[in-house]
């Protein structure tokens, strides 16, 4: 639960972030980060699609730069679009200013105030300034693990069935390493949220 839920402190350190909506309402909000990726990103689509859900897709701009047709998919389907950075940085290896040109070159690309950063952490100062910005700082209630080599397609459904509550930001990756996973996790997971009750939302 530590890794799949964010702990305390983590709210703490960053209280403006978002990191859950509303608790009294029976809503779920799927977000997707680090793609747009070929293999990946266009068969979550249909998933969704064939679900009726819309998602938030937090994405890297290198990703967005090599692979235009399937950020195209994701817009043309009318999900919402957020900024993961254009290098998928780590906050602790960069300075301020670097971060947030890392970020804005991503949005030159993508065009949203969301921003959500790699690994989920940036130093305090990248926090301030990336709000300064105007970027809306998106966390999350719960994070799959999907990217996890250590979990299979069964764990990653279980933690979505054991912690996904009203108001949730669930966060998964269309990624290569989540692929598997994601194939097996992604449709399970819906029609169980769907059969408990649960409507989809983007933020």
């Amino acid at each position: 639960m530590f890794i799949e839920q964010p702990a305390p402190y983590l709210r703490w350190i960053y209280p403006h972030a978002l990191w859950r909506m509303n608790r009294y309402d029976q809503s779920i909000y799927l977000t997707f980060d680090d793609g747009p990726i070929p293999e990946v990103t266009p068969w979550v689509l249909e998933i969704l699609e064939s679900y009726g859900v819309k998602a938030t897709f937090f994405m890297v701009g290198d990703n967005v730069r090599k692979h235009p047709a399937e950020f195209q998919l994701v817009k043309d389907a009318g999900h919402r679009l957020g900024n993961h950075t254009f290098h998928h940085i780590g906050g602790f290896r960069h300075g301020v200013s670097s971060y947030l040109r890392d970020v804005d070159e991503a949005n030159k690309l993508i065009g949203s105030d969301l921003f959500r950063p790699p690994h989920g952490w940036m130093k305090t100062g990248q926090y301030r300034r990336v709000r300064k910005a105007g970027y809306r700082i998106v966390m999350w209630d719960l994070v799959t693990r999907d990217y996890s080599k250590h979990l299979n397609g069964r764990d990653i459904l279980l933690n979505v069935r054991r912690y996904a509550r009203p108001g949730s930001i669930i966060t998964f990756h269309d990624s290569l390493k989540s692929q598997d996973k994601l194939l097996y996790a992604l449709p399970r997971a819906i029609a169980w949220l769907q059969s408990q009750g649960y409507q989809f939302k983007t933020l």
